[in-house]
């Protein structure tokens, strides 16, 4: 009975390791598929944010320093972020979506105090805003990504290198005791028909 119930569960822990480690390979797929989309968003975030910042640097240097201070730091419109989830095999990872509530028709500062580089640079960054977020979305689904194969394989390393051979191990044990004690009972039977 002990080795029926063994057998059972041997095959049970082959099949969910076959489907553990596909299910890791698709992952790692989808991974790779996220990762790429990841660097590109960040290589276009980083190129138009360093544009950006030297735009600031210039209208910082020709504006006063207190005019540029509080005209960069008056939000030009109310955006909301609106956070779902989503499944991308079994991992929920954000998916955000920005909402304009209000905005103001221009800049929110007055023009005669501030050059034409601020109105520029301040353009450019609420622009840059949901490609920013986009980019932190796909971050934190990389990351949760990562975190899940990396579980995911230990697992199907337990399976494969511990629990597995154990149960084959055991296996293989109560067959050569079950063939030890059949082999002794017919060893008894012959010597009491010798006997007889």
């Amino acid at each position: 009975m002990e080795l029926k119930k063994l057998k059972a569960r041997l095959a049970t822990a082959v099949r969910g390791h076959k489907l553990l480690k596909d299910k890791s390979d698709e992952m790692v797929r989808r991974f790779t598929v996220i990762l790429r989309e990841d660097k590109q968003l960040r290589d276009e975030a980083e190129a138009a944010l360093a544009e950006v910042m030297r735009q600031f640097a210039v209208a910082r240097s020709v504006t006063p320093s207190y005019a540029a201070e509080a005209a960069f730091a008056m939000p030009a419109a109310l955006i909301r972020a609106e956070c779902e989830s989503e499944s991308i095999m079994g991992v929920d990872v954000p998916k955000i979506a920005l909402v304009e509530e209000k905005k103001t028709d221009g800049l929110p500062y007055a023009f005669p105090e501030i050059t034409s580089e601020a109105d520029e640079s301040v353009r450019r960054i609420s622009v840059l805003l949901p490609a920013l977020v986009r980019l932190a979305q796909v971050e934190k689904a990389v990351r949760l990504l990562a975190e899940e194969i990396e579980r995911n394989k230990r697992r199907v390393n337990a399976l494969e290198y511990v629990m597995i051979p154990q149960l084959e191990e055991t296996i293989k044990y109560i067959r050569d005791k079950l063939d030890e004690n059949e082999r002794a009972a017919i060893v008894r039977l012959m010597k009491v028909k010798g006997n007889a």
